[in-house]
């Protein structure tokens, strides 16, 4: 019978069928008729409390009337003394959603059970008592809470510790809790490790809010007096976090507690202690340096739930501190065989983050035999650590780009191949060098690929940058034989890919538009419309209409479209549709698949389709709810990232962002009031410019603490865009009123004031938003040159090519293209491209050539239809 009874460790693993699986609340209600039967059945009535407790915790809801009825029925059992039933009832009562004027029914019966002689159930009353008792009853039952939280039996103690821990989190129960002081210090003495870990931990509870408090309670246990593993631990996490809001000169008897805990006894200790120093900030590699080798001796335990504690935590650490974990290397190499696999995937990335460029190829055999014998979740894993080390060591791309492209013909899921395919793109991103050797192994890939939603991907991929390398006629058999043997969704997208090679190279384009006619008889009406568009803009021979229709992506924004397009549809026009008026976008539309594909694509996984809205969106729809703001027009743009006019950690925090529209500029300044013991009103900055007229501002009506509020000012721009650069000199005004910190509550006579913020620098970048272009070479050409201007400069500020790099293309707040924002290292000379469209929606487009020899030597040209903004960008610098 017994034997029939056990299950074999597999079976328990893969989930046993619970008897509760398919219960109903109307039957399991109907059966708590069972509490009045005579004789009482305790059997029976535990049964049917499991099965109350079980729809509970499945999120089972249970109406007004029906946990009425649930109660009063349970509460019938407390004349049954059977000691199991009396502690399933009081489990009951606690998780029933129970109204304050039924608990009392209860009341006297669950003081009765926790004040009686029956230790079985005497703490499983205390955690019903105080989770039904109403604030109002609580005085009445206060001196037993006393007692019990110095009980001699542990539990009771521990029940009415963590009890009282809860009760504290309310206001009115917590200041009657602090008056337990002496009972709780009593507590913490014990020398149960459970009670003096919930001792402490109510104690800290109730002196949170005092940082002298908690220093003393610090000083008082720090140097002995806690001899349960779980306290000390609690200790150490307090520890930490007092370290953290306290200045670092007055941390080092805290730091060497932690450092002390590190020879503790227990394992639990140490490992906690390891992990709070490791996790500290403004710590050095030196510093952390005994617990990297607390946790390289953790490795090597026979115990797998601490060789795991420990690789998760060196992962971590290695992020920060590769160095200081290359010590460990050797023993995580003995856990990339680990029997359990999330040690082994730990232990792999982790050698991935501290690798050298020496050790690079053994890693990648290592690897390759490792992953067979992950599933994919592990596996995705590594794969974002070999991205990781591909940008780290740029040289080593190949070694393990091959890596990638052998695992891409292994077995693998949708998200398995996704994160391989992405790690590929992003080498070659990064590196410039790996273009040919990832492409060709991509294009592959294609071959056997299952996923129509990687092909389509790969095959915009080909499309832009299989042109530019050496050799682009060997990818065209590729990118042709999806569209003979794929779904009309990777049809489509070869087509596309195919013209890009068209458009770009000239020696292929014959072979292209033969291929392209032999499109135009495919059985999808999609893959047809574009292989007859792409052949008529083809066959003009006119480089402009082929950059413009062929070359560059759509610079739309796609979340701004649909508004516009839906404003239209619901405001019938005689005039056309005007894809003028549609905000550019400052990222790259991404390709969406069509959803006419077949059953195999439709059933990948997918990222939702709905449009997300950049930064600049968001920005536009507030300004949009505005209505003194109405009249600008359509918002041109704003500044990527806030300006930050004062410190975090001054009266008065304030960042602002800059909105160019045709011919006004809105200054939006986010302000927070870190005062508590002070309430603004009508909280403006106002702003000195020269060439600059205020037309106005739109205050903050109020301020409180703590809690962020905007206000704005208007300015016109000026006239010559020459003049558009300048510094504002920023103060901040305000009506403050005095108010309690505890009440907030404001006094009803203020005073005004005022606080003087940073200057903050406008430049010429506020005119000109970011445009992409998928070949800029074919751009430049195409426009007059004529209109273009150049200047030579020599750039002092600037330490490195990279650095000069990164300041001109903030400077100008234009598009980098073809990768030229990257400078290749070693190189002491660099061209940078850029592309913008101008206020006026004119596109220009700036070539500037730097030498770096000590200082950054560089001739800019820039070319736009119009002359002036060419003239405007070479001397603004």
């Amino acid at each position: 019978m017994m034997l029939g009874l056990k299950k074999d460790k597999k079976d328990e693993d893969s989930g046993g069928i619970t008897p509760y699986l398919s219960l109903e609340k109307t039957a399991v209600l109907q059966e708590t008729r069972t509490f009045n039967e005579t004789p009482l059945s305790a059997r029976k009535c535990i049964h049917v409390l499991a099965k109350i407790i079980y729809m509970i915790n499945q999120g089972e809801q249970l109406t007004q009337n029906e946990a009425r009825e649930a109660f009063f029925a349970t509460t019938r059992l407390f004349q049954c003394k059977d000691v199991t039933l009396r502690r399933m009832v009081h489990l009951v009562i606690k998780e029933l959603p129970t109204a304050p004027d039924d608990a009392i029914i209860a009341t006297s019966s669950l003081t009765k059970d926790m004040t009686g002689r029956e230790d079985g159930y005497r703490a499983t009353a205390i955690r019903s008592l105080c989770k039904i008792t109403d604030i109002t009853m609580l005085t009445a039952i206060e001196r037993y809470l006393k007692q019990a939280l110095v009980d001699r039996n542990p539990a009771v103690s521990s029940a009415a510790l963590v009890s009282t821990l809860h009760l504290g989190k309310d206001n009115s129960p917590a200041e009657m809790v602090k008056r337990w002081t002496n009972e709780i210090n009593e507590a913490l003495s014990s020398d149960n490790v459970i009670v003096q870990y919930h001792a402490l931990g109510l104690m800290y509870s109730v002196k949170k809010h005092d940082r002298l408090a908690v220093s003393k309670l610090l000083a008082k246990y720090t140097k002995g007096g806690v001899k349960s593993p779980y306290a000390t631990c609690l200790l150490i996490r307090i520890a930490c976090k007092v370290i953290e809001e306290n200045e670092q000169d007055s941390n080092s008897a805290l730091i060497d507690f932690l450092e002390s805990c590190l020879r503790h006894k227990s394992e639990i200790v140490i490992y906690e202690a390891a992990r709070a120093l490791c996790n500290l900030p403004n710590l050095s590699g030196k510093d952390i340096a005994p617990a990297i080798s607390v946790l390289q001796l953790f490795l090597s335990s026979p115990k797998p739930t601490l060789r795991f504690a420990a690789v998760k935590t060196l992962n971590k650490v290695a992020s920060k501190y590769p160095s200081s974990v290359t010590m460990c290397n050797l023993d995580l190499e003995h856990l990339i065989s680990d029997t359990n696999r999330s040690i082994a995937t730990l232990a792999i990335t982790t050698l991935l983050k501290t690798g050298n460029e020496g050790s690079i190829e053994r890693l990648m055999k290592q690897i390759q035999s490792f992953m067979s014998e992950i599933p994919d979740e592990f596996k995705i894993i590594v794969v974002k650590a070999i991205q990781s080390l591909c940008i780290k060591f740029p040289n080593k791309h190949d070694v393990m780009i091959n890596l990638c492209s052998t695992m891409l013909r292994e077995e693998g899921g949708y998200q398995y191949k996704e994160a391989i395919v992405n790690t590929i793109i992003a080498v070659l991103e990064a590196n410039p060098g790996s273009q040919d050797t990832a492409l060709h192994h991509l294009s592959e890939f294609i071959e056997d690929c299952e996923h129509g939603v990687l092909a389509t991907k790969i095959l915009h991929l080909l499309g832009r940058e299989g042109p530019k390398t050496k050799s682009p006629s060997k990818f065209i058999r590729y990118i042709y034989n999806r569209v003979i043997l794929e779904n009309p969704t990777v049809r489509a997208a070869a087509v596309t890919s195919l013209a890009k090679f068209g458009a770009v190279c000239p020696d292929l384009k014959p072979s292209i538009l033969v291929l392209l006619r032999r499109c135009l008889h495919d059985s999808h009406d999609e893959v047809r419309d574009r292989a007859t568009f792409y052949l008529h803009v083809l066959e003009t021979n006119n480089p402009s209409l082929i950059n413009y229709y062929i070359l560059d992506n759509l610079q739309a924004s796609i979340v701004g479209l649909q508004s516009l397009l839906v404003h239209y549809i619901d405001n019938p026009s005689a005039q056309p549709f005007n894809l003028n008026q549609v905000p550019i976008t400052t990222s790259p539309a991404e390709v969406t698949p069509s959803s006419k594909t077949d059953d195999t694509v439709m059933a990948e996984p997918r990222k939702p389709t709905v449009p997300t809205k950049t930064r600049q969106e968001e920005l536009a729809e507030k300004l949009a709810e505005i209505p003194e703001f109405g009249r600008l027009g359509p918002l041109f743009k704003s500044s990527p990232k806030p300006l930050e006019l004062s410190e975090t950690e001054t009266e008065y925090y304030v960042q602002c962002n800059v909105h160019t529209f045709q011919q006004h500029v809105v200054l939006q300044f986010d302000v927070t009031n870190t005062l508590q013991d002070q309430q603004l009103e009508q909280v403006t900055v106002q702003v000195e410019g020269e060439n600059y007229h205020v037309l106005g501002h739109l205050p903050c009506p109020l301020l409180t603490y703590n809690t962020p509020g905007t206000c704005y000012t208007l300015l016109q721009l000026p006239d010559d865009p020459s003049l558009v650069p300048t510094t504002f000199t920023c103060t901040l005004k305000f009506l403050v009123k005095d108010c309690d910190p505890t009440t907030g509550q404001a006094d009803d006579v203020g005073y005004e004031d005022e606080y003087v913020l940073e200057d903050m620098e406008v430049g010429v970048n506020i005119l000109f938003q970011r445009v992409f272009k998928t070949n800029f070479i074919a751009s430049w050409e195409e426009m007059d040159s004529q209109n273009q201007a150049d200047e030579t400069y020599t750039l002092t500020a600037a330490k490195s090519l990279q650095d000069a790099v990164e300041q001109l293309v903030t400077f100008f707040g234009m598009q980098p293209c073809e990768r030229s924002d990257r400078v290749t290292e070693g190189k002491n000379s660099h061209i940078l491209l850029l592309a913008g469209q101008y206020l006026d929606g004119n596109e220009c487009l700036i070539t500037t050539k730097m030498v770096f020899d000590g200082a950054v030597n560089l001739k800019i040209s820039a070319r736009s239809a119009n002359p002036d903004i060419s003239d405007l960008l070479v001397s603004s610098i």
